[in-house]
């Protein structure tokens, strides 16, 4: 998206918006008007939680305890339009003996590649970083935790190859464009009848009452990832192998060497997207290596092996959520261009606020 031309609120503004949406979310659990479902056209406030959305979307491991409870999504949603369902489809992989996933790795030159890299699938409209929606708020030891490595090598001067192995569960997306002429659910049409042009109030009471995003797609699955660290000097020998040769003229030798311990200057912990133990305890089981008298765990096992593939498919569950795609809530503004252009301003002006003020982007972090 093009920037507003208002220019942008000075930070200090930020706080006032913090008090202003901190307020909202105490209004929200009050009224207990929303819901929690990850569902095509479905509303959310993006602002509630900023830089920490992995608390209440399950897309990273946030903690080691264990939960009685199976989720995937509590963000608070409502309805906007009535009648989406004609506007979505969703679909299921289940076929039996077939593993409907994806093996990747990715090169990260620094950490926040590696944080952009995670949540490459994961975009919000209107932020240049969608990857801070979910990691702004960490700090060196919460990164290093959910990412299976120490926290020495988030500190220090690293790169970072992401190794991946994605399980594909159900699909959900818009067919089409949402009609100009779509009812709006009543409490909708009625935020819309009082949103006033040049009002920041009432902009701000929209978002809070009704959302700031809706969902337009989304994949939900699991997924089996590790962090392999590298020297610089180290990891530049690998990228330029790779770059000159490509990644699938690469022999097996050759991955189990690039990717061992005696190369790399650390492998991380195989951690399952949803913090899922029993695969996580496979995965140390099934996908250890030996040579000679060194053992350790390498994910790359799995690189062309059907058999250990089709064992892990039936353990990795629809326990989280692989992509996401939101889009700005102007789509409701469509009928009046000024109001139209009046949520776009204030609300691109904000998310580039919480952008800049996100820890992450902190000169000490």
């Amino acid at each position: 998206m093009s920037p507003s031309p208002c220019p942008c609120p000075r930070p200090r503004l930020f706080w006032l918006w913090l008090w202003l949406l901190t307020l909202a979310t105490i209004v929200l659990a009050v009224s207990g008007s929303r819901e929690s479902q990850l569902r095509i056209g479905k509303a959310i406030n993006i602002f509630l939680r900023y830089g920490y959305l992995g608390i209440s979307m399950r897309v990273i491991p946030y903690n080691d305890s264990a939960e009685s409870e199976r989720w995937i999504f509590k963000e608070p949603t409502r309805n906007i339009y009535k009648n989406m369902s004609a506007l979505a489809q969703s679909h299921e992989d289940d076929t039996p003996g077939i593993f409907h996933g994806d093996f990747h790795m990715e090169f990260c030159e620094n950490r926040r590649q590696l944080f952009q890299a995670y949540f490459r699938d994961f975009t919000i409209e209107h932020l240049d970083k969608p990857w801070e929606a979910f990691t702004g708020g960490w700090f060196p030891h919460n990164a290093a935790k959910k990412l299976g490595i120490n926290t020495s090598f988030i500190e220090g001067d690293y790169s970072y190859v992401l190794v991946r192995v994605v399980r594909f569960r159900e699909t959900g997306k818009l067919n089409t464009e949402i009609p100009i002429n779509q009812p709006l659910e009543p409490d909708v049409r009625a935020r819309f009848q009082q949103f006033q042009v040049g009002n920041l109030t009432s902009a701000v009471r929209f978002m809070e009452s009704i959302g700031t995003h809706y969902v337009n797609s989304y994949t939900t699955g699991n997924s089996l990832y590790q962090v392999f660290v590298y020297s610089r000097k180290n990891y530049k020998m690998l990228k330029d192998r790779v770059k000159s040769k490509g990644l699938n003229a690469l022999s097996k030798i050759d991955l189990y060497n690039y990717f061992a311990p005696w190369f790399a200057e650390h492998l991380g912990q195989i951690r399952s997207a949803s913090a899922n133990a029993t695969v996580e305890r496979w995965a140390r089981r099934k996908l250890q290596f030996e040579y000679f008298v060194v053992k350790y765990v390498t994910l790359l096992k799995l690189h062309g092996n059907s058999t250990l593939l089709r064992s892990l498919d039936s353990l990795l569950d629809n326990d989280a959520i692989l992509q996401l795609d939101l889009k700005a809530l102007n789509v409701v503004f469509r009928e009046d261009p000024q109001k139209e252009s009046w949520f776009h301003e204030v609300l691109d002006n904000n998310m580039k606020l919480w952008e800049l003020n996100m820890p992450l982007n902190h000169p000490s972090r």
